[in-house]
């Protein structure tokens, strides 16, 4: 599947009043050192301080009857997890996370808050995706990828929709990459 504007937009209508939308405000600060005029995304101000919320809830809204009653599972280090786990509550999904035995304690205590079944396995997540799919394939559980999943990117596409809602006129977007699930999205809602 090619993910369009409009399956941000189906995305954006699925999450909304479920996550925040958070403020694009101007810096004053970073427009002075750079000479133009930039303005932030505040994705710290989600529940779980992370855009990764919006893909984690797109994608667990998404799900069947049968597949939310057999539950989800996850592979993260950390935000995704939080994602997955804090959302999978909020809609009564069962989940279990894979995190590597290196995560911060912090980070494994507040995915258990969320009501998730932590596995600590391997030392990165590399080690656990391919445990994590043998694990979903064995208990029938829908995996969700952090970052390589349509609705995942469709939810975190999202932020580029606000974005371009709240300041039209943009010439540029910087946005972070790790896995490009995020920029992926946004890439799809700037192009429209």
């Amino acid at each position: 599947m090619t993910i369009s504007v409009d399956h941000i937009r189906a995305a954006q209508a699925r999450i909304e009043g479920h996550v925040e939308r958070t403020p694009f405000s101007h810096s004053a600060t970073l427009s002075q050192i750079t000479g133009a005029e930039v303005f932030i995304k505040f994705e710290n101000q989600q529940f779980t301080a992370s855009f990764k919320e919006r893909g984690a809830l797109n994608k667990l809204s998404d799900l069947d009857d049968a597949q939310r009653k057999a539950g989800v599972i996850a592979v993260s280090a950390g935000n995704h997890a939080q994602g997955v786990a804090y959302n999978a509550q909020r809609l009564g999904i069962p989940a279990t996370i894979v995190m590597p035995a290196t995560t911060p304690l912090t980070k494994i205590s507040h995915t258990r808050a969320f009501g998730a079944r932590v596995e600590l396995i391997g030392e990165t997540i590399a080690d656990g995706m391919a445990e994590s799919l043998r694990m979903a394939d064995e208990q029938g559980l829908t995996f969700i990828h952090p970052f390589d999943d349509e609705a995942v990117i469709a939810g975190q596409g999202t932020v580029g929709l606000e974005m371009l809602e709240d300041v039209p006129d943009l010439d540029a977007l910087a946005v972070p990459i790790g896995g490009g699930g995020l920029i992926s999205g946004i890439a799809v809602a700037a192009r429209a």
